[in-house]
């Protein structure tokens, strides 16, 4: 997908919120942020979600793909097989209206053309994509200890020197297993974390002082977001916040 496929002027704050799904204004402002620093600096690599539920976030990270970079979205939609009975069990529970066909409505409300969509579980998507190849990866698959835990494996493997990951869920009561993979990550992998909010973790296993830097310097002058430093496990980062 390139820059000219897209059209970003479509993406109001009010159109996209006619699209169901938890993307908070946080968020948004991050992906769109660290995704426009990423290309101030010269950084290029394509663009990859794991799990996109009805395609809110993957309509924002769309509108980022720059000329010659490819976006990839993996999910099993409603696939007739799950890969295991707890995933099974966790889509019927929380993903039953989840189909291929919605996503693919809403992206294109926004978009003149599908990104690459692997409709799959996201444990085959080194398959799919090359290694060393992505600036940015959000991970909002299964929320699964073993399945987040190989799914930051992966973005690992995927992700450019530089490349930022964006962990969803990492805090949310329903979810420890997202929480104990991803803290596992910055305990055991060399993961750095870089910027929280109220449902994301954002990191990298590059250079994180100077992304964190500059972020923190932005959010002074936001009208609705600010920012504190803290030092967590030998690493600084930043907490974002609604004013």
């Amino acid at each position: 997908m390139t820059a000219q496929e897209t059209a970003p002027p479509l993406l109001t704050t009010d159109r996209l919120d006619e699209v169901e799904g938890w993307f908070f204004d946080a968020d948004r402002f991050l992906f769109g942020w660290l995704l426009d620093h990423q290309r101030e600096r010269g950084i290029r690599g394509d663009l990859l979600e794991l799990g996109v539920y009805k395609g809110k976030s993957a309509i924002v990270i769309g509108c980022h793909a720059a000329e010659g970079e490819l976006f990839t979205v993996c999910d099993l939609f409603d696939a007739e097989e799950a890969p295991d009975d707890s995933t099974a069990t966790e889509m019927r529970v929380y993903y039953p209206t989840l189909t291929r066909q919605v996503f693919e409505a809403n992206y294109l409300r926004f978009h003149r053309r599908l990104p690459t969509v692997v409709q799959g579980s996201s444990s085959g998507i080194t398959g799919h994509v090359p290694a060393d190849s992505c600036r940015f990866v959000h991970i909002d698959a299964s929320h699964l200890y073993h399945h987040v835990r190989a799914d930051i494996a992966a973005a690992r493997e995927l992700l450019i020197e530089d490349g930022v990951v964006a962990l969803d869920d990492f805090r949310s009561p329903h979810t420890p297993g997202v929480a104990a993979a991803t803290w596992e990550a910055v305990l055991t992998t060399g993961l750095k974390p870089v910027v929280l909010t109220e449902s994301k973790l954002y990191g990298t296993w590059g250079r994180a002082d100077a992304v964190r830097d500059a972020l923190a310097d932005c959010l002074t002058t936001h009208p609705t977001l600010w920012g504190v430093t803290e030092d967590v496990a030998g690493h600084t980062l930043l907490r974002v916040h609604s004013r």
